[in-house]
């Protein structure tokens, strides 16, 4: 198997309460490159040597601007692992790899359905990059874990785009989703408890803890997960670089069940 491109994607003009994502892809690097650690993951895999890093989208690209600077560099033959960045860059990236994949379904792991139609004006806000991509029809199946903010408009957007949520207080330790095809990994750092993750933008506490959510990746190896992402690791609110060291941890993971 090729190894698994890596991108940062410097991006956070669309959050809606604090900027910040926007400098997370370097210090998930540094972090996952530190000395105080190595690189094998639980399975006992060196990911330096399953790990292609094709650098970060420049930051100066617009928003509008990002689904054409994937363009240019994915491959689909290859698997790709995203970080941002705000939420809102899930939508461009899909826009990028869904057309390659006509039976394409995500599994996002959240706190936030981000399935809002608009917020404070913005259809672009990275509130809303799921309505969006299930509007566009690039996945045929959305699956949320970890939800527990579900507020009456999302819960309408989740009936109408037939979303399947399974809320974090439904989260058991041998939780387990199945899924046919290819399938799309977003995974949203608070979905963790704060207490995990000091280094979010939107502290919604009664979250997972890190080891369910490494634990989640890991029982997903059955899964045919041909590209994900990592967001909303805000470092304007971390500490000692703590979260990006969860991130990283998260990282190692995931290239584990992807290879």
């Amino acid at each position: 198997m090729n190894p698994i491109n890596l991108l940062g994607i410097p991006f956070d003009a669309n959050s809606s309460f604090m900027r910040g994502p926007a400098q997370a892809p370097p210090l998930i690097r540094k972090a996952l490159h530190s000395d105080s650690s190595n690189y094998y993951n639980e399975g006992g895999q060196n990911v330096s040597d399953l790990i292609n890093d094709r650098g970060d989208i420049p930051a100066v690209v617009p928003y509008q601007g990002l689904q054409k600077e994937l363009a240019k560099v994915y491959t689909p033959g290859d698997k790709w692992i995203f970080l941002g960045g705000d939420h809102s860059i899930t939508y461009p990236i899909l826009q990028a790899v869904g057309p390659h994949f006509p039976k394409l379904s995500i599994l996002h792991l959240d706190a936030h359905s981000d399935l809002y139609d608009e917020l404070d004006g913005n259809r672009l806000s990275h509130a809303c990059p799921f309505a969006r991509i299930m509007e566009d029809g690039l996945a045929q199946s959305l699956t949320q874990v970890g939800i527990r903010t579900l507020n009456k408009h999302q819960k309408e957007q989740a009936e109408k785009f037939i979303v399947d949520i399974i809320p974090m207080n439904k989260w058991t330790d041998d939780l387990t989703v199945n899924i046919e095809g290819p399938v799309y990994l977003s995974l949203d750092i608070d979905v963790l408890d704060p207490a995990f993750a000091l280094g979010i933008s939107h502290y919604e506490p009664g979250g997972a803890t890190t080891r369910q959510v490494i634990d989640f990746i890991q029982r997903h190896k059955h899964l045919n997960i041909v590209a994900a992402d990592i967001v909303e690791y805000n470092p304007v609110r971390d500490m000692n670089d703590m979260t990006a060291f969860v991130a990283a941890k998260f990282l190692k993971e995931l290239v584990g069940v992807m290879s």
